[in-house]
């Protein structure tokens, strides 16, 4: 097996890590391409493919969190080389199945939490407690020692156990994730944002532009939303972050949101334009206005 054939092979489990990191399945992709283009241009000897291309896909996404969050100079570590031993002695678990499934036990409201954590910190834990590769391995991606690693995923570990209590997930925080699941077609998200009772309730005017009149159930609405919306943008509306699909510029129907205890009760589609005089844009995953 060549190296594009073994890169292959390993990209499902690459983009699930860096999915897991990054909290976007998008960049996600663009990191693993960008780790496939440093293999393409390496000429050096790889003894262990897997676990090179799992610290570099892990510095990449190092790179993105950095780029995001600056940081005081001492949380930035000697990054810059990647040799061809793969970051340690443990080699990456062999399925990406069993991976993917793994990190999506993680949870919806543990995202946020991953986002607020620093970026070594959120690497260490994504790589070891989600994915269980071993503390060699998160230590050559973080350029540290195995002790230093452990220590930093220990640091995250405690953190994600014990939240702090504004770590609830806001309205807009839950409006933004099930957005962002619908366009990324995570059903399995969906499914846990939506509260079991959860309905969908177009009035006359979004009935009458093709929205359906009433969903009801919380699989039901999931399944309608599911790789839907793209076309949707954050937006307020009397103080509410909902979401609006929009053409040519113009909001054309509202999501108008009922969020309780950090599930989706109820999403009103509304198309009166009263209603959609009163939206605003705002910028995805914040509270106020763009």
């Amino acid at each position: 097996m060549d190296r594009t054939e073994q890169f292959e092979a390993e990209r499902p489990r690459l983009v699930a890590v860096a999915t897991r990191v990054l909290g976007d399945p998008g960049e996600a992709e663009d990191v693993v391409q960008q780790a496939w283009l440093r293999l393409h241009r390496t000429d050096a000897e790889i003894e262990n493919l897997a676990g090179w291309l799992t610290t570099v896909t892990g510095r990449l996404c190092l790179d993105r969190l950095r780029a995001r969050t600056p940081l005081p100079h001492a949380d930035l570590g000697s990054d810059d080389l990647v040799d061809g031993r793969g970051g340690g002695r443990g080699d990456p678990p062999a399925d990406p199945a069993d991976e993917v499934a793994l990190a999506e036990t993680v949870g919806v409201a543990l995202q946020v939490v991953l986002d607020r954590l620093s970026p070594r910190e959120r690497v260490a834990f994504v790589l070891h407690d989600s994915f269980g590769f071993p503390f060699e391995t998160v230590a050559a991606t973080l350029g540290t020692t195995p002790a230093a690693a452990r220590k930093l995923a220990s640091r995250a570990r405690a953190k994600v156990a014990q939240p702090a209590p504004e770590d609830a997930l806001a309205d807009w925080e839950v409006v933004d994730a099930f957005m962002g699941a619908a366009r990324g077609g995570d059903l399995t998200r969906l499914l846990a944002l939506l509260a079991p009772d959860a309905v969908v309730v177009g009035d006359e005017a979004a009935v009458g532009i093709g929205t359906p009149a009433r969903i009801a159930g919380r699989r039901e609405v999931a399944a309608f939303f599911d790789g839907a919306a793209r076309a949707a943008l954050p937006v307020l509306v009397d103080g509410r972050p909902g979401a609006a699909w929009y053409d040519r510029g113009t909001a054309r129907v509202l999501f108008d949101f009922t969020v309780v205890d950090g599930l989706v009760q109820r999403i009103d589609f509304r198309a009166d334009p009263t209603v959609l005089a009163r939206t605003s844009r705002r910028h995805p995953t914040t509270r106020g206005p763009r």
